[in-house]
């Protein structure tokens, strides 16, 4: 897996990495989400930011769990270069980078990643799978763990909360963790849609009946600090609660 390097992008890419860049560093989205995640999140947590991206929930979580952990997920070259940049700018010492993506079984799979006319790259569309879209798309092989694995490796003795939008992959990467699942009961925070579930070929209605199986509870993010139970599966993100936590009830 080759590193990667700005020097290889076409000028006007160049241009772009460093917008990108900056945003990373210099930007805060999601402020909106603050006052659920103080009421999810307590300073000694752990938190797996899956999806890590260009560091935006890696930098909300990092200073919600000052005393605890940041695991931060991102196999694209691209993105983990502005993820890295994002949490060295900021002094995020409680997160820790990790160049892998996440599913079923360890391994390797070919990340996709739309490509604009200009050569700039579409990161956050990065995918397994087919992508069907007819884009100009880059690929690039990538190593690829599980929840389990990670946990075992860094003999961790709790994780509070998962974060994930993986295109598709979520599904796969949940059920790589399903013995830590069962033995933390984190929060997961996950992104589901239908057509990018079909990726691993999973669907909405499995994804849902796994969750549900394992004894978690789908809540809808109304605002604020807001949660509101789901009764049928539904395409977008939604808060999986543990049967036993206190906002299930």
């Amino acid at each position: 897996m080759p590193p990667f390097r700005v020097s290889d992008l076409p000028f006007r890419a160049r241009l772009t990495y460093a917008a990108h860049a900056f945003k990373a560093i210099a930007k805060q989205h999601h402020k909106e989400m603050l006052p659920l995640l103080r009421r999810l999140l307590e300073p000694d947590m752990v938190v797996f930011d899956v999806g890590g991206h260009s560091g935006q929930f890696a930098k909300l979580f990092a200073r919600l769990v000052p005393r605890g952990r940041v695991y931060s997920f991102e196999p694209s070259g691209y993105a983990l270069s502005i993820l890295r940049r994002a949490v060295a700018w900021n002094r995020l010492d409680n997160v820790t980078t990790l160049r892998m993506g996440l599913g079923d079984a360890p391994g390797e799979l070919t990340l996709e990643t739309p490509v604009k006319a200009h050569g700039g790259r579409r990161f956050g569309l990065a995918h397994f799978g087919p992508g069907g879209d007819g884009r100009r798309r880059v690929g690039e092989t990538v190593p690829v763990g599980t929840i389990d694995g990670v946990v075992a490796d860094r003999g961790l003795t709790r994780l509070d909360l998962i974060k994930m939008d993986i295109e598709g992959w979520e599904l796969r990467a949940l059920t790589g963790g399903r013995v830590s699942i069962a033995r933390f009961r984190p929060i997961i925070l996950v992104e589901l849609e239908e057509s990018h579930l079909a990726r691993a070929e999973d669907t909405l209605e499995s994804a849902w009946a796994t969750l549900t199986a394992w004894g978690y509870r789908p809540f809808v993010w109304l605002g604020g600090e807001d949660l509101e139970p789901l009764a049928q599966p539904r395409n977008g993100d939604a808060v999986w609660l543990p049967e036993s936590h206190p906002l299930a009830e």
